[in-house]
């Protein structure tokens, strides 16, 4: 593969810190005080799933996520944080790709109805997919470095 400045790994590698960026950006801007004391981000989401066109989606909600509102919501902020280290520097890439991709799937299915918020979605799932198939992680990278994957 020919391209200009950098070689292609280079170019996924880019591709791969762009992503994590953008994950470090989605963690960055969360207000966690609300999310963990005032549980505004479940509350949220619990209002688009009871309201979401699919019932598959409100019931899938009310049994794993309502449940727990606290546990989720930590989970939810610090996977984001998570995958933009992991994306950033590199570290279980493919582990990190795979894990974007299901919570961007997952943000998909949750707000298809809001075509704004799917933009974002559709072009991090891509980007994983791609990230992930390309193996993205052979340059600048923990895991090509230590001989991970």
């Amino acid at each position: 593969m020919e391209t200009i400045w950098l070689t292609g790994a280079e170019w996924l590698a880019v591709l791969r810190i762009g992503l994590g960026l953008w994950w470090l950006e989605s963690w960055r801007h969360k207000d966690k005080k609300d999310w963990f004391e005032r549980g505004t981000g479940i509350a949220w989401a619990a209002d688009v799933a009871g309201k979401h066109q699919w019932p598959w989606v409100k019931n899938g909600f009310n049994k794993v996520v309502q449940p727990r509102p606290k546990v989720m919501a930590y989970v939810v902020v610090y996977a984001e944080l998570a995958l933009g280290l992991g994306l950033i520097v590199g570290f279980l890439t493919p582990v990190a790709l795979l894990g974007g991709l299901l919570l961007n799937l997952l943000y998909l299915v949750l707000m298809i109805h809001d075509w704004a918020e799917q933009g974002q979605n559709g072009m991090m799932a891509l980007i994983s997919f791609v990230a992930l198939f390309a193996m993205a992680w052979q340059t600048w990278s923990l895991d090509s470095a230590i001989g991970l994957f």
